[in-house]
C-alpha cells in the first residue's frame, strides 16, 4: 500500500462527537482514488463506479494527521480497481479500509472507454520516453 496524501484533521472536519466525520473522509478517499486513476489511465474523464464495503475501524480527532493509501488490485478493460486504507500517521492505527474502489475511464460521450493499460506506470518513466 502506497500512502500518497496526508490530511490534518481540523475543526470543520468533525462530527458532533468531535471525531472525524465519515462523509468528509469518504470525500477525501474518492478524490484521492480519482486523482490516482486519472494519472494511471491518462484520462481526465475517469469516474468512481463502485466502492465495496467500507469498514470504519477507528476514529480520528482534531489535530490528528491521517494518511490515505491506495494499492492497485486490477486493471480491467475500461476500469482500474484499487484498495484503500487510511491510517493515523503517528500511531499507524487503521481508521478505515475499503477492499475495492472501481474507477472507470470514459470517452467524451460518457461511455466506458478502453484505456489500454495493464500495469502501474509512473509519470517520471513516461517523461523519460
Amino acid at each position: 500500500m502506497n500512502f500518497h496524501t496526508r490530511k490534518w484533521i481540523k475543526p470543520e472536519d468533525l462530527n458532533p462527537n468531535e471525531t472525524l466525520f465519515g462523509g468528509r473522509l469518504l470525500e477525501w478517499i474518492d478524490e484521492e482514488a480519482a486523482l490516482y486513476a486519472i494519472i494511471q489511465l491518462e484520462n481526465p474523464r475517469t469516474v468512481t463506479k463502485f466502492m465495496s464495503e467500507i469498514n470504519f475501524r477507528s476514529s480520528a480527532k482534531k489535530g490528528d494527521i491521517i494518511e490515505i493509501g491506495l494499492e492497485v488490485i486490477n486493471f480491467g478493460r475500461t476500469s482500474l480497481t484499487l484498495a484503500c486504507e487510511v491510517r493515523n500517521k503517528m500511531t499507524r492505527e487503521v481508521i478505515i479500509s475499503i477492499d475495492k474502489i472501481t474507477m472507470v475511464s470514459l470517452d467524451e460521450a460518457g461511455n466506458p472507454y478502453p484505456h489500454g493499460k495493464a500495469e502501474i506506470e509512473y509519470v517520471k518513466d513516461r517523461l523519460a520516453k
